[in-house]
């Protein structure tokens, strides 16, 4: 998963970023005002933007319209010292997702951003299943007809986003942009190689083959069988 956080305050954003990539696993990118946060999240895909309200040259608010204004659905999370009725209000109306005012609570921090995003792939449960794989997305723990599996940081990343997009076709190249941050050059056979160690490992504990590949069009985590609207056609 990747995350933006726009935020001015350095020490903080450096934290949040380093709090993100250590509990969640996630890739993230940071910008130091309104305006270069509201460039690098209509530039790239993000599974969750992070927006300081009192930001320079845009506000927070501003950011988050024009946002969604630009027709993008992320999550949104608003941090804010305010917590007035009529501020919470406007932010809601706005488009946040959810808010936290600051200080905040680490641990609530990261679940809040982990519900978010679970949220914003349609997936409600922190459990995700697919026949006997059980992908436990808080506890970051995968398992294959209850005995848990040894996996890599990265090769759990890319099971993870491809368990929050459950049955849906995933390419190479959304793989590589909402597991990497900015500064990753995206080449080479990265992602088949982390495909490849997830197959040899899930199916080697259970006979099923739960990671599908459609030439030409990516992956899938379903099990076989499964099809979608997009390859019926």
């Amino acid at each position: 998963m990747r995350v933006l956080v726009v935020e001015d305050e350095e020490r903080l954003a450096q934290n949040v970023a380093a709090i993100l990539r250590d509990n969640a696993l996630c890739a993230v990118d940071v910008a130091p005002d309104g305006e270069e946060g509201l460039f690098m999240a209509c530039s790239s895909p993000y599974d969750l933007l992070i927006l300081d309200l009192m930001l320079p040259k845009l506000t927070g608010l501003q950011v988050l319209k024009s946002y969604r204004a630009e027709g993008n659905n992320s999550p949104v999370l608003i941090l804010t010292a305010r917590d007035e009725k009529e501020i919470v209000v406007k932010l809601l109306n706005a488009g946040a997702d959810d808010y936290l005012t600051k200080p905040f609570d680490l641990g609530e921090f990261v679940a809040r951003c982990k519900a978010l995003m679970r949220r914003g792939k349609g997936e409600h449960s922190p459990v995700i299943q697919a026949g006997p794989l059980e992908v436990d997305t808080v506890k970051r723990a995968v398992q294959v007809n209850g005995v848990r599996l040894s996996l890599t940081a990265m090769e759990y990343r890319v099971l993870e986003y491809l368990a929050l997009r459950r049955g849906a076709l995933v390419s190479k190249m959304e793989l590589l942009e909402h597991l990497y941050d900015y500064n990753w050059e995206k080449f080479g056979n990265v992602i088949e190689v982390y495909i490849s160690g997830l197959r040899r490992k899930i199916e080697g504990a259970s006979g099923v083959k739960v990671i599908q590949t459609v030439r030409g069009l990516g992956y899938a985590l379903r099990l076989e069988g499964e099809v979608t609207e997009k390859e019926r056609g």
